[in-house]
């Protein structure tokens, strides 16, 4: 009796010693190394925005024109009922984060009382020219709990100068007052439409620019930075520094789609460039995410013909999942009518399209289910598969180093249907999964229900109904051990 005690305390001290030293092994495994280039902690923030709107208001709505040509007499801009709050509120219960007004379109019109243009609110009837709608909106986003953002059109169809060092001194003074009188602001958004005939101070004539060197970004955003340091903001033109355009203007980022991107070959004047946009750099040297920019409406402003033309919630919750649901963040335009409010054909719009957001991606099947992978990082429980249903951005499903292609099932608490499945990277450490797979378990066999490129901060691949209790989804290549922190089923 006593030999057969001494030798189950022997196997009793080998268990303890096992699990402590595997105990300890997993506490010593470290955090994945990051794969560069890795996000900002404002490009994070503005990745979790997910959906800001676009605002599109100006002395054009008033002359039923797209792009204005810069001899517009001031006197035309008066609306009979600016309602910022409106427009806030029907945002923010869209479930849109930021807004971004173009304070200066092409015509060089300065929604603010500018003190370096006549070309401005202050010389309309508008509020007998105290008028001031970047204010209004400023006001109004602060109180509705939005963030601002602000467009102000490096071309200037107006302005004398245009062309030469003068026009960029001007451009700042104007990019100065909006920062220091309206900000902080979370996006200034620069496009590329620049050089082409315009009014030019009476001049009218055709003026071009070499539009990757005549603006000097860099030291505006220099500029910008002693104003408002650059953490805080963020900068958007086709190439960057820190938000990339689409290469679109249709409501859609590529569904291979790469937050890296190298600059500089976006100005190398070869073809294709767009498509680049589209898809980004799986080898790009920066991090730029693509904004996906799109109207409600044919056009960017107001127009009344359009009134029938406006986009279905159907169409939009579509540009929804090609958009946030490839890892780019939706800019949505809504263009105020010619009183200063939403019309009540886009409000319908946005709130149709809240519904569906609601119906259709509500309510998480895998909220309580069971996670099980086939690689663990280090078989340390901090990296294991329930890290991607705990609610805790933070956390992510690791694999060791080396391992590349791994897979995780969801097995759901009892046969579910289910159309969409949401997934996310934890790209603080980088942008990895190359490829991917997404089956479901019918019967003994597994049925392929997706193949899939890039997932980035998110992806909602789009599936055809099916009702099963399992659920597998394989990471078929990633540029180094996959880092998942989030998992969905809808």
């Amino acid at each position: 009796m006593k030999k057969w005690r001494i030798i189950w305390l022997n196997y009793a001290a080998t268990v303890f010693c096992n699990v402590l030293f595997f105990q300890l092994q997993a506490q010593n495994v470290k955090e994945p190394a990051p794969v560069y280039p890795v996000p900002t902690e404002a490009q994070l923030k503005w990745h979790e925005m997910e959906m800001n709107a676009f605002i599109h208001f100006t002395i054009n709505t008033f002359t039923d024109k797209e792009w204005g040509y810069g001899d517009e007499n001031p006197a035309l801009f008066n609306p009979s009922g600016v309602d910022a709050p409106q427009w806030v509120a029907e945002l923010k219960n869209a479930g849109f984060k930021g807004l971004i007004l173009t304070a200066k379109h092409h015509d060089g019109f300065a929604l603010w009382p500018s003190k370096y243009t006549s070309h401005s609110i202050k010389n309309s009837p508008y509020k007998n020219g105290k008028g001031d709608i970047v204010k209004e909106v400023s006001d109004a986003v602060k109180k509705g709990g939005l963030k601002l953002g602000l467009y102000l059109s490096p071309w200037d169809r107006n302005h004398a100068g245009y062309g030469t060092g003068s026009y960029i001194t001007y451009y700042r003074k104007q990019l100065s007052e909006l920062i220091k009188n309206y900000g902080p602001l979370f996006e200034v958004w620069f496009d590329g439409a620049n050089g082409g005939d315009g009014f030019y101070g009476g001049r009218r004539e055709a003026r071009k620019i070499n539009g990757a060197t005549y603006y000097n970004w860099p030291a505006t955003i220099k500029m910008v930075d002693r104003i408002q340091p650059k953490p805080e903001i963020l900068f958007f033109s086709d190439a960057g520094p820190d938000i990339r355009w689409v290469g679109n203007e249709e409501g859609h980022v590529g569904r291979t789609n790469w937050n890296n991107i190298t600059p500089d070959t976006l100005y190398a004047g070869k073809s294709g460039i767009n498509s680049l946009l589209n898809t980004g750099s799986e080898n790009g040297s920066q991090w730029i995410p693509a904004e996906t920019d799109v109207s409600i409406r044919p056009g960017w402003f107001y127009h009344a013909r359009e009134g029938a033309k406006v986009k279905t919630p159907e169409k939009l919750f579509d540009i929804y999942l090609s958009s946030v649901g490839r890892g780019s963040t939706l800019l949505l335009n809504i263009p105020p009518d010619r009183t200063g409010r939403f019309h009540e054909n886009d409000v319908a719009s946005l709130r149709g399209f809240k519904e569906l957001l609601n119906r259709r991606l509500g309510t998480n099947l895998a909220k309580k289910s069971k996670l099980t992978a086939s690689n663990t990082r280090g078989k340390n429980p901090r990296f294991a598969g329930s890290a991607m249903t705990d609610g805790n951005k933070e956390t992510y499903w690791a694999t060791d180093d080396g391992v590349t292609s791994a897979s995780f099932e969801i097995e759901l608490d009892n046969q579910k249907t289910f159309q969409y499945i949401l997934l996310q990277e934890y790209i603080r450490l980088g942008q990895r999964v190359k490829s991917f797979t997404i089956e479901a378990l019918q019967g003994s066999d597994w049925k392929l229900l997706a193949e899939e490129t890039t997932i980035g901060y998110k992806r909602i691949v789009n599936v055809t109904p099916v009702t099963t209790q399992k659920i597998r989804v394989t990471i078929t290549a990633s540029k180094a051990c996959p880092l998942i922190s989030n998992v969905e089923v809808f």
